[in-house]
């Protein structure tokens, strides 16, 4: 027997203890689910009973705001009507504008004035009496109330703001009607409405004893006190139901709770406890009565199991033998060294086939040398000792290989007080050398992460800073406008947005390893000037933007502005060669708490923008009217283009004369732009935009078609009309398509002059410029030089292009009968022309007395409101058939009269 009685005893005691109570364990389980039962019945009946009145407050909000909604909707749509009768008819007087404003107030609203203002100039206003100081106020004037204005005509929809504190007294909702003439879908003008707020309100009973709820409105959904125009503040910050309207501009946020507040308790809450308390009783005394039962019957059963312990041990033994195939048992007994072995044992250590009889010897000579020592002094250790024999050692076999075992085991006396050893071995070499494995496979692992962390580090460090300059890069900038969106009143941001002015000739010139190098030197320079809060960004090209914060910036940011052009204004020394570069800057600074930091970085482009057209190396503070300004100037490039589109820009022809026999030697054609509302615009009004856009090539080609088909015109009607010239921008001559739309035009030789600005044609040495300009002469293009006298342009350079003509420039021509020097300095030029055998044309003559000079001089051909000034195509056949008949039309020359 290998168990005494007494190793039986606590396992007794602890089973009668189970015997005791555990009969009853269902009955405490059911007391216990009943008790949660019904708390969990009390928490959700309190639950639905906050949720049924959260419910009915949800759906009175839901009525109270949809009303709402619905008087602001209906408000608006009333006035849409005065807005679609203006559209249809933009020259509208006031007592129209006055009949039909009566028509919109007689029917029942909250509307308080209705305001009229053709070109975001007030002119009509309806009542008049009551509103007739806002007649005459400009939107544009007063940035401040024009945002909307603003917002209402770039959506181009109606946008509802506010409310406001009206002038006039009291609250009011701004409504904006963007109108467009349907005749030409231009922008036309602004409708504007007030809305009576607190008369909004009564209408809807907001506030009076009939409605339930204690409401409050704000214009953010998480308010300060200012923010809330009616009711009580605290209630947002209250369990209140909430809902929201969309005004289209502004959006209102209504936050309520009833008057009486929420009620925690049901009124029925009583009921549900007496019938929770009755189930209960129903269901927990039948289970204990079972238990009971259920105790007595399983004491007859306790007798049995104490009889089943007894072969507990064997059984074990039994089951760890027939199902363990891998594991091998063995026992020793060290009185009689006896060792028991059994076949599985045997396999694994190689014993001789037959052998049964094995001894302590037989297991210690298999044991590796190394390990023997560690494993004798474990095994005997535990022999005559109670804790498990649990070790692990390496075994030689005879064939050499290392094996490496498992031993558990338990020391034990027999019935007889003989000591034994009882236990397991088995191989586990495969899962000693998976370990091994497993270890150096982790440190490579643990190494290749390591480099993994430190390339995603360097990775992540170049995604936001520049290659080159090492500074933060456009992601890095746009990262930080994202995270500074909650910026507070406290801490504002400053943007100041710069580009070097002459990078470009520094790399066509010096090549980009020295653009490079300017780069570099411009960083060195900015990272001297700005402080450890501060920062400055290459966005990209030459283009860098410094950072810079604070409670109030401004200073420090025109500060910083000022010294940043200083700095990049100094020379720069490149592979030993002087250069000087310098910098055009825009500087804008947060002036409301919560401006968008990407408006910021908009509002600093557009100083920028005007700081180059003043003259560049300068620095631009932003400003409301530069804001107005670039939008005058996007509003005319949208219109330009489509004029464009819509064949509005044609061409004006102005003739030009011998100035010996007054022949019309050639005509210049001369861009305008017929605009559908503000008329015959010259050129003055729309190239530069168009250079901007990058669409004066465009408009050159335009002209150059249309004066050729007015060419055949003049052909097809007997016109003697010699050459036609035409304007070239410096885009048309470097747009790669040039020649091929030039082969698909029909023209003489000598037919088509190209003109060229001085300040155009001699910029720079542009080699490929002069190409293009050989390549013209070969197809049998005259090149003229226009506004000779005004650019830069060397006699050598001159000289290189060899013009067909040169234009002395009008400025030259004006003062030339009252100025000594002016004289002499026309002289030279026609001089300097005559001997390189280049025809020479006088612009701007206005007198007799500027013909009668430049005849003298030498001059060849005359041009100038003397003889007449541009016409369109028409009146231009009319004159030149007249003149050539020796009768000049009086609508040619309005006010001067040739010998």
């Amino acid at each position: 027997m290998l168990f005494s009685s007494s190793m039986i005893k606590p396992g007794r005691s602890r089973e009668r203890r189970f015997y005791r109570f555990g009969w009853y364990l269902p009955a405490f389980i059911m007391v216990a689910a009943v008790i949660f039962g019904i708390v969990r019945a009390d928490l959700e009946e309190r639950a639905q009973y906050m949720a049924q009145q959260r419910l009915v407050a949800s759906e009175q909000l839901a009525r109270v705001s949809s009303s709402l909604e619905t008087n602001i909707r209906g408000n608006v749509n009333l006035v849409q009507g005065l807005v679609a009768a203006i559209a249809a008819n933009p020259s509208i007087t006031q007592t129209q504008f006055a009949a039909l404003s009566e028509r919109v107030f007689a029917v029942p609203s909250q509307l308080k004035n209705v305001a009229v203002a053709p070109d975001l100039v007030i002119r009509y206003v309806y009542p008049y009496d009551q509103n007739k100081q806002l007649v005459g106020r400009d939107y544009t004037a007063d940035p401040k109330r024009s945002v909307s204005v603003m917002e209402a005509i770039k959506r181009r929809s109606t946008t509802i703001a506010g409310p406001v504190e009206l002038a006039q007294g009291g609250l009011g909702l701004l409504a904006r009607y963007p109108v467009f003439s349907q005749a030409n879908g231009h922008f036309w003008g602004i409708v504007s409405s007030v809305i009576d707020v607190e008369r909004l309100f009564r209408d809807i009973d907001l506030d009076t004893e009939r409605q339930p709820l204690s409401i409050a409105i704000s214009r953010r959904p998480a308010p300060v006190a200012k923010d809330v125009f009616t009711g009580d503040p605290a209630i947002f910050s209250a369990d209140a139901v909430r809902a929201r309207i969309e005004l289209g501009y502004d959006t209102w946020y209504l936050a309520a709770v009833p008057k009486a507040g929420w009620q925690t308790t049901p009124p029925d809450i009583g009921w549900l406890y007496a019938y929770a308390t009755l189930i209960a009783l129903c269901i927990v005394a039948p289970m204990i009565w079972v238990g009971i039962l259920m105790r007595q019957r399983n004491r007859h059963i306790v007798d049995l199991q104490h009889r089943e312990e007894q072969f507990e041990t064997i059984h074990h033994r039994l089951t760890l033998a027939l199902e363990a195939s891998q594991i091998g048992v063995w026992e020793y007994e060290g009185a009689t060294d006896r060792l028991f072995w059994d076949e599985r044992l045997k396999d694994l250590y190689s014993a001789p086939p037959g052998k049964d009889i094995f001894t302590y010897e037989d297991w210690r000579s298999t044991v590796h040398p190394d390990d023997i020592e560690t494993a004798e002094n474990r095994l005997n250790e535990v022999i005559g000792a109670t804790e498990p024999y649990i070790t692990q050692f390496r075994i030689v076999r005879p064939s050499g290989e290392i094996r490496h075992i498992r031993a558990h085991g338990k020391a034990y006396k027999t019935s007889g007080g003989v000591e034994r050893v009882v236990g397991a071995n088995w191989d586990v070499t495969d899962d000693v050398n998976l370990q091994i494995e497993l270890r150096e496979e982790r440190a490579r692992a643990e190494e290749q992460n390591e480099r993994l962390r430190a390339t995603r580090r360097t990775l992540q460090h170049q995604s936001l800073h520049d290659a080159l300059t090492g500074l933060p890069n456009r992601r890095f900038l746009d990262q930080f406008m994202e995270a500074s969106n909650a910026t507070t009143h406290s801490h504002r941001l400053a943007f100041i947005h710069f580009d070097l002015d002459r990078f470009k000739e520094v790399n066509d010139t010096l090549g980009h390893a020295a653009g490079d190098e300017v780069l570099r030197q411009t960083t060195a320079r900015l990272l001297e000037l700005i402080g450890h809060d501060e920062f400055v960004s290459r966005i990209g090209g030459d283009e860098f933007v410094v950072v810079t914060s604070g409670p109030a910036p401004e200073e420090r940011a025109k500060h910083l502005g000022r010294s940043i052009v200083k700095a990049i204004a100094k020379p720069m020394t490149i592979d030993g060669q002087e250069c000087h570069v310098g910098c055009s800057a825009g500087i804008a600074m947060q002036t409301l708490a919560f401006e968008e930091p990407r408006q910021l970085l908009i509002n600093a482009d557009v100083a920028l923008y005007e700081a180059k057209k003043r003259g560049r190396n300068r620095a631009e503070v932003f400003s409301e009217s530069l804001l107005l300004t670039a939008i005058q100037v996007k509003r005319t490039s949208d219109e330009l283009l489509a004029a464009i589109e819509n064949d509005q820009i044609v061409p004006f022809f102005q003739p030009q004369f011998d100035a010996v026999t007054l022949d019309i030697v050639g005509v210049e054609a001369l861009a305008r732009w017929v605009h559908p509302t503000r008329g015959l615009l010259a050129p003055e009004a729309f190239l530069d935009i168009a250079e901007g856009l990058h669409r004066s090539g465009e408009i050159d080609a335009l002209i150059l078609e249309k004066a050729l088909f007015q060419a055949t015109r003049w052909r097809a009607r007997g016109l003697a009309v010699p050459r036609v010239s035409v304007n070239v921008s410096a885009q048309r001559l470097k747009d790669e398509n040039l020649l091929e739309q030039l082969s698909h035009l029909s023209f003489a030789p000598g037919s088509i002059a190209f003109e060229l600005l001085e300040s155009i044609s001699f910029e720079g040495n542009d080699r490929g410029l002069r190409k293009i300009i050989g390549t013209l002469k070969d197809l049998g293009i005259d090149i003229e030089l226009d506004d000779f006298g005004s650019g830069h342009a060397s006699i050598v350079s001159l000289l290189e292009l060899g013009p067909k003509r040169l234009k002395i420039d009008r400025q030259l021509i004006s003062p030339l009968q009252a100025s000594g020097p002016q004289h002499r300095l026309v002289a030279s030029i026609i001089e300097i022309g005559r001997s390189q055998g280049i025809e020479i044309v006088a612009e701007g003559v206005e007198t007799e007395a500027h013909m009668d000079i430049l005849r003298g001089l030498g001059c060849q051909v005359l041009q100038g409101y003397a003889f007449a000034e541009p016409m369109s195509p028409d009146a231009f056949m009319d004159f030149a058939a007249h003149w050539q008949q020796g009768r000049v039309p009086a609508t040619a020359v309005p006010t001067r009269k040739l010998a």
